[in-house]
């Protein structure tokens, strides 16, 4: 067996109202920590966070606040943060909300202790010193960001979205409350659980897979398979919402310890040019790429299905098509756009996927597909998603 590496957050806390114990977990690093809350623009107007900000506040704690994340983050976000965090000597982060908020939050932690600007980083493992502490706290149930050692902000002058990765940027606590997702709409139900779902099947196919990864991968295809639908259409079912958070986490920690592979490779150009959600991106691509990439390792495939709770048909190409077909039709009951509706015409996309096949290599994740792809196959991708 060959060895690996396992990497997560220190603390989890996972249950109902766990988002209250935000303001001990601050008091636990010890000194006078001043915490900088980065959050979205709905969270803090909406009146969200009040109950995390009393909490700092009855720990006896002073704090700053930076709300503006107000879309996918981009290095404007991350300047704008680190300005609030530097003018209020704040020395840890919690970040609150979706991946956009968790992903400038963990920004922001490095930027306050590496010099350069953060184009500097886009990469792997390339932050030399220790980051700021972060406490993370998730309202969406998907891109499992609480767990992970990957950030992706867009530069806007290029059009990239540039994949940090270190372990640096692992969260040191996660705070995964199910009742903070209640008040997430039906489209940002289902495109957050299916980036889940895409985080857990890419993982679990991964040419980086592991075996710990391997049964984070599988549980969360599970719980998200079974109990996304469920938490889409009734949105008040704690228990669905539960039991999809769980697996978004898992699903986080199975593709920070594996990777990701082809379909968040072609997402992170669609996100970079044309602004789509990359929940939505993810989504979109999936059915596609899934067809695609089958014959590349048709076993693990079919262990995929059967942790949908399909049948084994002692066939594992069968096994694993019909696991593909049932993410499509998961994908179509989810009401989720195409391209197309968001959109990405062929007139649009036919100047620039050149350019977006080209990053999508570059990102490092096509790599780890189970079958590898040309830039010409993934430009005949493109295509066929929309």
């Amino acid at each position: 067996m060959n060895g690996f590496v396992l990497r997560a957050p220190s603390t989890i806390h996972f249950g109902e109202n766990v988002a209250l114990k935000v303001g001990d977990e601050v008091k636990r690093f010890g000194g006078k920590k001043k915490p900088l809350i980065v959050t979205d623009i709905f969270l803090a107007s909406s009146g969200a966070i009040d109950p995390i900000i009393a909490s700092i506040k009855a720990a006896g704690l002073q704090y700053a606040i930076y709300a503006g994340v107000d879309k996918e983050p981009t290095m404007e976000h991350v300047d704008g943060c680190l300005a609030i965090g530097r003018e209020s000597q704040c020395d840890l982060i919690v970040a609150v909300g979706g991946g956009s908020p968790i992903d400038v939050g963990k920004a922001v932690s490095f930027m306050a202790t590496n010099p350069g600007q953060i184009q500097d980083y886009m990469g792997l493992d390339k932050i030399g010193l220790n980051a700021l502490p972060l406490i993370a706290v998730p309202t969406t149930a998907g891109t499992g960001s609480e767990a992970t050692a990957t950030t992706i902000i867009t530069d806007t002058v290029n059009d990239v979205k540039m994949l940090i990765i270190s372990p640096r940027i692992i969260p040191k606590v996660a705070l995964i409350d199910p009742l903070l997702t209640l008040g997430m709409p039906k489209g940002l139900t289902a495109a957050t659980g299916l980036d889940a779902l895409t985080h857990a099947i890419e993982a679990y196919v991964s040419r980086k897979a592991q075996p710990y990864s391997d049964l984070y991968a599988l549980s969360a295809v599970k719980l998200i398979y079974k109990n996304l639908p469920v938490a889409w259409a009734e949105p008040g079912n704690v228990e669905a919402r539960s039991k999809t958070l769980l697996g978004a986490l898992q699903a986080g920690m199975a593709f920070s310890n594996a990777s990701v592979a082809l379909v968040h490779g072609m997402s992170r150009p669609v996100g970079a040019i044309f602004h789509v959600a990359h929940g939505v991106s993810n989504a979109a691509l999936l059915g596609e790429v899934m067809d695609f990439s089958l014959s590349g390792n048709y076993a693990r495939y079919a262990d995929i299905a059967m942790a949908m709770g399909l049948p084994n048909l002692n066939d594992d190409v069968k096994t694993a098509q019909s696991g593909a077909d049932k993410v499509r039709q998961l994908i179509k009951d989810l009401e989720v756009p195409t391209l197309t509706e968001l959109g990405v015409t062929k007139e649009k996309l036919d100047p620039v996927v050149s350019k977006m096949a080209d990053d999508a290599i570059a990102s490092g994740s096509p790599a780890n597909n189970p079958r590898l792809a040309t830039k010409e196959e993934i430009i005949t991708l493109y295509h066929a998603s929309l």
